[in-house]
């Protein structure tokens, strides 16, 4: 250690960083009150790279000079990516690679401690906590060797940096298996009839979530009638993916059975009333029937579908609302309207229209008010409505499906 004198400043062995983000400084004055207040500036965030700007932003703060780090990377210390202060008072590049590699090995031992060269200007630190080490910060200034009072100070501050990076790096490794597990809930949904022109969108609301509990189904059913499908499950995260893929598996194997809309919803209620640990849901199910033009729509607290007409107009299909599924309180009923080959129906959950603060019929009323070019194809239509909603800043998931009755010819034989 440079210096001859008794530091009030005590070393801190490695893995002693407490609940509250820190090491102990154990020593009273301004030097500690400048060092505490350097330490909640830094880690601000969970990520990685933020944390190590504001550790080498702090200790050229305190210390004066330059500061950097170099970061371990399988095993190897990569060159300096930032530099605080005038990275020319660094040391030579052959003793900062020589002196960090000691002193990431000895991080690795289990005994981590600074060590000081070039008359005492210079100081190499580990980022090492709980015996796990991610590199070295490198600090440096032109004429005062520094105290062993500086020198712990910057320690300090990397232990508690390399504290963060830890965090950093657990949430990192927790976020990646839940966004695999999602990935593999999120299926695509099945194949309609060739007789249906079928687009879907799913947006995750927020930068962290994959999926949540909105989701859109298709079934094949005989007579080359088509099953459509939204439901919202409650929440969001990883638990509402779960039960939107209960949901999504039931309804596959109740729809086996060619059940009218509101028969589907019935057995879809009373298979997670009997599940207290799923969560409710709400459902919209469309059964399209191409020989007969006609769509028939049942809801369980589901928000109504809308439909664009051969002008590009938009409007609400009325569907009675029956409880949302998981209560056990049945009572679904459907109803029929006529559909032709110029109609487009959309199928969506209430993250698109819905805004905080907005009732929800001037909600529905902003997506009535959308205009379309009548010759828009499906994939076209879910990007109009998308953009004129500004579903990309929404405030809650967003799930939308749009169909369309393919144009027969009079000599097209009947599907079976």
């Amino acid at each position: 250690m440079a210096g001859g004198h008794e530091s009030s400043l005590r070393p801190t062995p490695a893995g002693s960083v407490d609940p509250g983000g820190g090491s102990a400084l154990g020593v009273d004055g301004p030097l500690q009150l400048s060092a505490l207040r350097s330490g909640v500036r830094i880690g601000s965030t969970l990520d990685e790279h933020t944390t190590y700007a504001e550790l080498i932003r702090e200790v050229a703060g305190q210390v004066g000079g330059a500061a950097a780090v170099l970061r371990l990377v399988s095993g190897a210390l990569a060159p300096y990516e930032d530099v605080a202060g005038d990275p020319a008072l660094l040391p030579a590049p052959w003793w900062t690679s020589a002196t960090a590699q000691q002193v990431a090995d000895q991080a690795g031992n289990g005994s981590p401690a600074p060590v000081v060269g070039h008359a005492g200007r210079a100081v190499c630190v580990p980022l090492a906590v709980s015996g796990h080490c991610y590199g070295v910060l490198v600090s440096a200034r032109e004429e005062t060797p520094f105290t062993d009072a500086e020198t712990q100070v910057v320690a300090f501050l990397a232990e508690l940096a390399a504290s963060h990076v830890r965090h950093a790096r657990e949430y990192d490794a927790v976020s990646g298996m839940v966004g695999k597990l999602q990935r593999a809930l999120l299926s695509e949904p099945g194949r309609p009839h060739p007789n249906l022109d079928v687009a879907v969108r799913y947006l995750p609301v927020g930068q962290n979530a994959l999926i949540g509990g909105d989701w859109c189904e298709t079934v094949r059913l005989h007579f080359g009638r088509t099953l459509l499908v939204v439901g919202d499950v409650m929440g969001h995260g990883l638990e509402a993916a779960v039960d939107m893929n209960a949901y999504r598996s039931s309804l596959r194997y109740i729809a086996s059975a060619d059940l009218p809309p509101h028969r589907v919803l019935r057995q879809l209620d009373e298979l997670a009333a009997g599940e207290p640990e799923r969560r409710p849901a709400t459902c919209l199910v469309a059964r399209i029937d191409p020989n007969r033009g006609q769509i028939t729509l049942a809801s369980a607290g589901h928000l109504p579908p809308a439909v664009i007409d051969g002008d590009g107009r938009t409007s609400l299909l009325e569907v009675p609302v029956g409880p949302p599924l998981g209560t056990g309180l049945g009572g679904y009923e459907s109803v029929t309207y006529p559909l032709d080959p110029s109609r487009t129906v959309l199928l969506f959950t209430d993250g698109l229209v819905e805004r905080r603060g907005e009732d929800i019929d001037r909600s529905l009323g902003r997506l009535a008010d959308v205009g379309f070019d009548p010759a828009s194809a499906v994939d076209d239509v879910l990007d109009t409505t998308l953009a004129r909603l500004d579903a990309r800043h929404a405030e809650d998931d967003v799930a939308i499906l749009a169909a369309r009755l393919h144009h027969r010819s009079a000599s097209a034989p009947e599907p079976r």
